[in-house]
């Protein structure tokens, strides 16, 4: 193997490693050792991160109840084993490999995870803090639909062991948020009007096997994850949100279009655009730039900064004139923030 492919392992298990999962960690770097499952991984559809789709794949077919050592492993199944878990991971593999090449070819990487919510929140507060109308939210990427619900959630902000900003406490799913630096969020956003996804792959939801592959991107040693994402699905059939079917670049110029002028447009997304390619990346700015042309346009993003970091970013296009605000820092999973934008 080359050596872009070696370093895609190992940067993979140093990500598992900053997001508090020792099994993914010790298992990629196990994976970027091993010629014959670092081929098996290369069978996902291309622009797919493999090391995701390979691990959920495993997980998926645990889940479903396939009976092997390797259950002991994981703690969203009950397991509790310690030690070292790749010698049961490699031989679960090699013994349903026909399974798992299947599920590589067939599934994408469609992460819906509801803390993010907790910086989408404070981000569109910061919004709020700009904009008088209501706002018209577009979701790029929104998989099944989870951070459309983003305001239905109950948030508990923390600094220090206290509580700073206790939001919707009677709310079905709460969520935790650690609060980083001296700073503390806007956390007051502005009235949402309405809401929209776009989606090349939706979840759904009330389908057990999308359900389930959902659940399979969860990673096996942070069971607390799982929890909250069946009380989130729970929470979206309860309160479901429209997602429309498609290529979000070929979706978005006719969806922008049609917004009411009494509302205030914002494109946003969380951890999904990371994978288009550079030619993507730039139609979707080129769309926003367009569009803004017409009206302001508001752009919430919450993407890798490209250094460590995954960063909380909010830009507004107006004829011509864009204005960009690095907002905050945070951790990929929604666990903390660091605010770095207006107070």
């Amino acid at each position: 193997m080359n050596d872009a492919e070696i370093t895609y392992w190992k940067r993979f298990a140093a990500e598992a490693r900053h997001l508090g999962s020792p099994i993914y960690e010790r298992l990629a770097l196990a994976v970027d050792e091993d010629a014959p499952l670092k081929a098996l991984a290369t069978s996902a559809s291309p622009g797919q991160p493999r090391a995701n789709l390979l691990f959920a794949a495993v997980h998926f077919l645990l889940l479903r109840g396939a009976d092997h050592p390797l259950r002991q492993f994981y703690a969203t199944l009950g397991g509790t084993a310690k030690g070292d878990p790749f010698p049961a991971f490699n031989d679960f593999v090699k013994s349903r490999t026909d399974s798992i090449r299947t599920l590589l070819v067939t599934r994408v990487t469609n992460t819906n995870e509801a803390a993010r919510s907790c910086i989408l929140r404070a981000g569109f507060s910061a919004l709020g803090a700009r904009e008088t109308l209501p706002l018209h939210l577009i979701e790029i990427g929104p998989s099944a639909g989870l951070n459309l619900n983003w305001d239905r959630y109950g948030m508990r902000y923390r600094r220090g062991g206290g509580t700073v900003a206790d939001i919707h406490p009677e709310a079905g799913l709460v969520l935790d948020c650690e609060l980083r630096g001296e700073n503390t969020p806007p956390l007051s956003p502005p009235p949402i009007a309405s809401r929209i996804g776009l989606e090349r792959d939706p979840v759904d939801l009330s389908d057990d096997m999308d359900r389930d592959w959902l659940r399979a991107l969860v990673w096996p040693d942070q069971p607390h994850r799982l929890a909250r994402l069946d009380n989130a699905i729970a929470l979206f059939l309860r309160h479901r949100q429209e997602i429309l079917c498609g290529d979000a670049l070929a979706l978005l110029p006719e969806v922008l279009a049609r917004v009411p002028r009494d509302r205030a447009v914002c494109v946003y997304h969380t951890i999904a655009v990371y994978q288009f390619s550079a030619v993507m990346k730039e139609a979707l700015d080129a769309i926003l730039v367009t569009a803004g042309l017409r009206r302001p346009v508001w752009h919430l993003s919450f993407e890798f900064d490209g250094k460590k970091d995954y960063a909380l970013i909010l830009t507004q296009r107006r004829s011509g004139i864009v204005e960009t605000r690095i907002l905050a820092v945070a951790q990929a999973h929604g666990g903390w923030i660091e605010w770095r934008g207006d107070t």
